[in-house]
């Protein structure tokens, strides 16, 4: 996989592994070929991510994640997986980039009683879901979202952060 990491928070450590083992899992369950595949992942902090959020979404505030897709995969229907990314004309598939927030990550691990290592896994395996053309806004489309999730996530080892 073409894996581009920019870590801008010096207290990123780690954040490549995390990064290869949640993009592989989605990649594999998606049945995407990894080699073909071209991701970018910024580890920043809350200022950082917080005027990110306020560019592109109109949301001054700091977040945990964010995902810019490449091209628009959302099934017509709510509910329906998303259509399957094609490669360009070099072979590869472009999914997008993907920026994650180390304070709003540490503090939500804390607060969950979580492991910040399987926190992050999670919101990268979200991102990744995102760029896929999972959403959540659509309750039909936030059900299957979730599901997808748990999946992948157990494959990784990670309980079911959603669990009622």
């Amino acid at each position: 996989m073409n894996l581009e990491l920019t870590i801008e928070d010096e207290r990123w450590h780690g954040l490549e592994a995390l990064s290869v083992q949640a993009v592989s899992a989605v990649l594999l369950y998606c049945e995407l070929d990894p080699d073909l595949c071209e991701v970018s992942i910024l580890g920043c902090d809350d200022t950082r991510i917080a005027d990110l959020n306020a560019e592109f979404r109109e949301k001054p505030t700091a977040t945990n994640v964010l995902s810019w897709p490449a091209e628009d995969l959302a099934a017509d229907v709510p509910g329906r997986k998303p259509y399957h990314p094609q490669p360009d004309f070099t072979g590869e598939i472009a999914l997008g980039d993907i920026a994650i927030s180390y304070d709003t990550c540490s503090r939500e691990a804390a607060e969950a009683g979580k492991s910040t290592e399987d926190h992050v896994r999670h919101l990268i395996v979200h991102g990744m879901l995102h760029l896929l053309g999972y959403d959540h806004i659509r309750d039909p489309d936030a059900t299957l979202m979730e599901e997808v999730e748990v999946k992948i996530l157990g494959k990784l080892g990670i309980d079911d952060p959603y669990k009622r």
